[in-house]
This record gives C-alpha cells, structure tokens and sequence, in this order.
C-alpha cells in the first residue's frame, strides 16, 4: 500500500507519526505554512517558519523515506491586519525557488472579514506572478458556504487556470460547487470535526473520484495523522476497489501535485 497525504502540519507532530506514517505506505507529504497555536508577533516569526518547512522539515520526514514539500503563505487567522500580513507576503518570493515548495498556501479566508479577502487576493496575485500551484483554506461551521463561495469568486477573477487550485476543507455541502467551478477538492479527515473517514467515503460514493483528495491535516489539536490511511480501509470495508482507493489517496494528488515540476517521488514504491 502506498499513499500521499497532500496537506498535514508535520511541524505539530513528533518524529514518531513520521515513523508510523511510513509504516501506513506514506511516501509523501505536503505542508501547507499555517497558523503556529497562537499569532505570531513580527515577520521575522513567519521568517524561521518558513526556514523549518524548507530546511529542518525535509530532513526529518527523509529519515523515513517520506518526501517533504511545503506551500508558503500568511495564513488567514494571521491576515486580518493587512501591514503585517504585507510584511510576511514580502518575505515569501525568496522561498519560492526552495527545491520543495510546491506554491501558495493554504491561503483564503477564515472570519470572512474585508481585510482577509484583501490579503487573499494579493497572495492570488503573488501566485500568478511567480505562475504557482495555489493550496486554499475555507472557513468552518457557519461560514463556510459564504466563504468557500467568496473565495472561489476572488479567485476567478484571476487568470490561474482553476484546475492549478486545490479548495481544502470541502464538506457534503460544499464540494458539488467547487468540483463544478472547475477546482479540484480536499476533504480535511479529522476524528471528532471536519469530514470523518465515514463522511469522506460517503462524498466519493455521491460526488465520484475526479479532482478529489483526502488529507489528515494533523494540526494542534484532536487530529489523526494516520487518518488518510484509515480511510482507505473504510473505502475497502465497503467493497470499492483498490484502484479506486488508489485514485483519491495516490493518483489525484500525485496528478495535482505534479503540475509543479519540483514534485518528484518514487512511483514505483508498491
């Protein structure tokens, strides 16, 4: 078995979930820049940060043969004060050129609020400048139709093929719009909020297995890093096959992923 989980924070795991993550089959994972557990206090927090994603963070998931590559932004619980967040989006460009970033991310929106819609289209902009992959955050509970919506709209009002965006965090009540606007799909599995490994597996049985992904997330709080490997064992429990398994958990994001040149891993790991 083998599988990729596109969007889980490492930096809020031991050395340990690397190790089992390697045993689950993961040969890959992708780190979006996120929010540490509480708000940073300068650019120079967001500096280090993203040295640890481009320098130290490689290096520890290597030792278990899982390849690191990370996407850079300021995030939006961080963006609601538009001279801080323009500080850090100017540190960004020369990251960009690190052997394991893959583009800009998780960028969108996280209250809705004027200044974080700002924030979001300039990072859009900084991503069609330097032509990036684009990884996007949508808000939770009772926002997250507006603001899944508000988001797909800012983004549509750039020249970046839809097809090179990722919309994460998409829900039962979400996902039908943002497959048929074009984007590709990340289901969040979390054990007790977000999507379930039940709750995904019910999504691909009604929405199919086109630009769709799962990912764990595995952030600072209740989270699972071996959730994407449970999931398939869900997907195998109901009878789907393994090539379909394969398709949302291997395939998709390797076929997302790899629209950025710098995404190379050994396919052949069975």
């Amino acid at each position: 078995m083998r599988y990729i989980d596109p969007h889980i924070h490492m930096v809020s795991r031991t050395t340990d979930d690397y190790q089992r993550m390697a045993q689950s089959g993961c040969i890959a994972v992708t780190e979006p820049a996120f929010w540490a557990g509480f708000d940073r206090s300068s650019a120079a927090g967001f500096f280090d940060y993203f040295r640890q994603l481009t320098e130290f963070e490689p290096k520890r998931a290597s030792q278990f043969g899982i390849r690191h590559f990370t996407w850079l932004c300021i995030n939006p619980k961080e963006a609601d004060d538009p001279g801080f967040a323009r500080e850090v989006i100017s540190i960004i460009p020369e990251f960009l050129q690190r052997p394991n970033v893959l583009g800009i991310g998780e960028i969108g929106l996280n209250k809705n609020t004027r200044n974080e819609l700002t924030i979001l289209e300039e990072q859009i902009a900084l991503a069609e400048q330097h032509e990036q992959l684009i990884l996007v955050h949508t808000p939770h509970l009772e926002d997250k139709l507006k603001g899944t919506r508000l988001i797909m709209d800012a983004l549509s009002a750039s020249k970046i093929d839809p097809g090179r965006i990722l919309i994460d965090h998409v829900e039962e009540h979400t996902v039908g719009e943002v497959l048929d606007r074009g984007f590709w799909a990340g289901m969040t599995l979390y054990p007790d909020t977000k999507m379930t490994p039940q709750r995904a597996t019910d999504v691909i049985e009604m929405f199919g297995t086109e630009r769709i992904w799962m990912n764990s997330a595995g952030d600072w709080g209740c989270s699972d890093p071996l959730a994407v490997p449970k999931a398939r064992l869900e997907m195998a429990r109901r009878g789907h096959a393994p090539e379909t398994i394969d398709k949302v958990t291997f395939e998709n994001p390797k076929t997302f992923l790899s629209q950025s040149p710098k995404f190379q891993i050994n396919a052949a790991v069975s």
